[in-house]
């Protein structure tokens, strides 16, 4: 997984943003158009999208609606775009911030800083009777710590951050293994039994950790 997908159809402003980025250590990727981004994103997936409205052909607004349905990766709109209704369709689709251009490199810097800050930097999650503590890798459920792998642990992590939200199998797979791994996908299905087995009440009938039919899970 990249830290950074940014989505620019200006090919040097891109690869400006990018070596920026780079710069700042981050691991960052850069496509010019939406179909490119939403081949990686469903691949590989992102922390962050730096998102660009005004695509060719499919704009940007229509990937803020597909990652949307799939998780709560938080979304940069980076755009021209500068009238109220732009921003609040933006907002209301779920973006987090919106930025004008031509902008100031420190303070986009600085916003990317801050979602980072605010949305990827939580020390614990907790839901229900279940508390993830990222900093000393471990879950409690009812006060008791569980016995958790390291790839469960990185799997409950994404699905409890993505609460309600549909993960794909391939997403899930690539985040937590790497588009690499010499794994074979049936580990996540092998790793998401052993998963159930330690959060789920009853197991056999889990209602937490749900499948979706021909596309993957869900954490209810």
């Amino acid at each position: 997984m990249v830290d950074i997908l940014i989505v620019e159809d200006q090919k040097d402003l891109g690869q400006l943003l990018t070596d920026f980025l780079r710069a700042e250590n981050y691991v960052v990727s850069c496509v010019e158009t939406a179909e490119k981004a939403l081949s990686l994103y469903d691949k590989y997936g992102a922390r962050l999208l730096v998102l660009d409205l005004c695509l060719p052909q499919m704009d940007g607004l229509a990937v803020l609606n597909h990652v949307r349905k799939s998780a709560n990766t938080p979304v940069l709109v980076v755009s021209a775009k500068n009238a109220k209704d732009d921003k609040l369709n933006a907002i209301l689709a779920g973006a987090d911030d919106y930025i004008e251009k031509p902008y100031d490199i420190d303070i986009l810097l600085a916003k990317i800083r801050g979602i980072f800050k605010r949305r990827l930097a939580t020390d614990t999650v907790t839901d229900g009777d279940l508390t993830l503590d990222v900093n000393k890798q471990q879950v409690i459920k009812n006060g008791r710590v569980l016995d958790l792998g390291l790839k469960e642990f990185e799997l409950l992590k994404l699905f409890m951050e993505n609460k309600g939200q549909t993960l794909m199998k391939e997403f899930l797979f690539n985040t937590v293994w790497g588009s690499d791994s010499d794994s074979e996908m049936q580990t996540l299905t092998v790793h998401i039994k052993y998963l159930r087995e330690k959060i789920e009440d009853d197991p056999k009938n889990p209602k937490r950790l749900v499948t979706v039919w021909g596309k993957g899970y869900r954490f209810e």
